[in-house]
């Protein structure tokens, strides 16, 4: 699970970036020491935000944290008197700090140049890429693989049924609940190609060859779909060390993609998506030894005998 920030420590990316521009803190430091990029399940879903965060981390003094003078400022104005009527002493007593700044996902995260991302709750079980240089919400489920193959894996048919049968379900829309715990712990992976292994264990495999190259087309597809080039273009943000942003080339541009998100996409799963779709099923169907035309109940019958032998 994300990071849960117990109060308002995002920011909109135009104020994250004037702060990146002042000159260095009385500590010497930059801005850049407490301020990430910040996404939550609608960021995922839909176009992103352009949200960044405050994160002081969870070992910074408040004397510490005070030295970066303008983010210190924006927090003690408006989240340290929420956190003063905080039932939970240590929420009113470390104010400056993220309630759960689920110490456990960012080591798991370090080495890596990316992480695997889901919402908690969303109409379709969507995975996608995030840089982990931003920070995730609670509201989003992170998966520290930086492999096409384990992605290729999570976004097949196969995990889908398995979340689908396992899942709770919330809101008015009656979406389902992604619980780690209940459908990723318990989803038999293909054979040595599970989550225990480094991906450089089975780099050379011809199956995790296959749902790597099929993933990747999948996601090539997606992205070019979500950002066409002609009406975005990348910029770096003021400071090296944080990834890049897509910007509307114009008004026309940012009006046109607004309706370009994931969730429209899913919705509407034109005929390249359904292909891309069931190219990587096949190969992730050829990883378990399984025809690609399995039904859907044979697939459960499958997983749920992997499960029981300890897989």
């Amino acid at each position: 699970m994300g990071d849960t920030k117990g109060g308002p420590f995002d920011i909109k990316g135009e104020l994250a970036r004037e702060w990146l521009r002042l000159p260095a803190n009385p500590n010497g430091q930059s801005n850049a020491s407490v301020l990430k990029p910040w996404i939550n399940g609608m960021d995922l879903t839909r176009r992103p935000s352009e949200k960044w965060i405050v994160d002081f981390g969870w070992t910074m003094s408040e004397g510490d944290a005070a030295l970066y003078e303008e983010p210190f400022r924006w927090v003690k104005d408006r989240v340290y008197p929420k956190r003063q009527n905080n039932r939970r002493e240590a929420y009113k007593r470390f104010w400056w700090r993220h309630v759960e700044p689920r110490q456990g996902m960012w080591r798991a995260l370090d080495g890596l140049s990316r992480y695997i991302a889901t919402a908690r709750v969303a109409k379709h079980r969507l995975f996608v890429w995030c840089d982990a240089r931003v920070c995730p919400d609670s509201k989003i489920i992170v998966i520290a693989r930086d492999d096409a193959t384990t992605f290729g894996i999570l976004h097949s048919r196969f995990h889908d049924i398995w979340s689908l049968r396992l899942c709770s379900w919330h809101g008015v829309g009656n979406d389902p609940v992604y619980n780690p715990t209940t459908i990723f712990q318990t989803f038999p992976f293909p054979d040595a190609l599970s989550p225990n292994v480094p991906a450089t264990g089975y780099a050379s495999d011809p199956r995790a060859v296959a749902i790597a190259t099929a993933a990747r087309r999948l996601v090539d597809l997606r992205d070019r779909w979500l950002n066409p080039p002609e009406w975005v273009e990348w910029v770096d943000e003021p400071v090296a060390g944080y990834p890049k942003r897509s910007v509307p080339r114009d008004e026309a541009a940012a009006q046109a993609l607004s309706t370009r998100t994931l969730t429209n996409l899913y919705n509407a799963r034109p005929q390249w998506l359904t292909d891309a779709h069931e190219a990587l099923d096949e190969a992730v169907a050829s990883a378990y030894g399984w025809p690609a035309d399995i039904s859907d109940d044979d697939v459960l019958r499958e997983l749920l005998a992997l499960n029981g032998s300890g897989r």
